[in-house]
């Protein structure tokens, strides 16, 4: 519906909880979503316990908030008509090669900005160069999902049922 009636591109915004994602992502780019993002955060309430109020509370994500959009953008590049943006725990010129080597067509990365200030990006772009011309990259676009699901060795590490492996390597 909404792609007949706009001419410009839309993305939707999804949230993880799904039972099943990636039949979501196929469904919502099948309608006609011109790009997935990976993923909403809920910002939900506290109770303050002085004031017996419920309150806001912003609670900044993290890196390691990062890891659910990589796994999943990861295994639908190229499975989906749509181009993926990663958002959550993005901080780094690092978590940015890592999102787009997954398969992200572009990064979001406002928590970072609201703790390190805006001039955090050129940080970031400066970080992003430099590691392009040390390891002989041209472009993000030769980059762009050669970590992907579809073009790793073992597509077993992205799955589910490598999490009693993952387990057994803890030290």
């Amino acid at each position: 519906a909404v792609k007949s009636t706009v001419k410009i591109p839309f993305a939707v915004k999804m949230h993880p909880f799904f039972s099943s994602t990636s039949n979501m992502a196929a469904e919502l780019s099948n309608a006609g979503a011109s790009g997935l993002v990976m993923f909403n955060r809920f910002y939900q309430p506290d109770i303050d316990l002085e004031t017996l109020d419920v309150v806001p509370n912003v609670i900044l994500s993290t890196p390691m908030a990062m890891r659910l959009p990589l796994r999943w953008i990861a295994m639908m590049y190229g499975k989906v008509n749509a181009d993926l943006a990663a958002t959550s725990g993005i901080y780094t010129a690092e978590d940015v090669l890592k999102m787009v080597m997954a398969g992200a067509k572009v990064t979001q990365m406002l928590s970072s900005l609201l703790k390190f200030g805006i001039g955090h990006i050129a940080d970031v772009t400066t970080n992003l160069k430099s590691w392009m011309e040390e390891k002989e990259y041209e472009s993000i676009e030769q980059m762009r999902g050669s970590m992907s699901y579809m073009n790793v060795d073992d597509p077993a590490k992205f799955e589910r049922a490598n999490y009693m492996k993952v387990l057994h390597s803890y030290k």
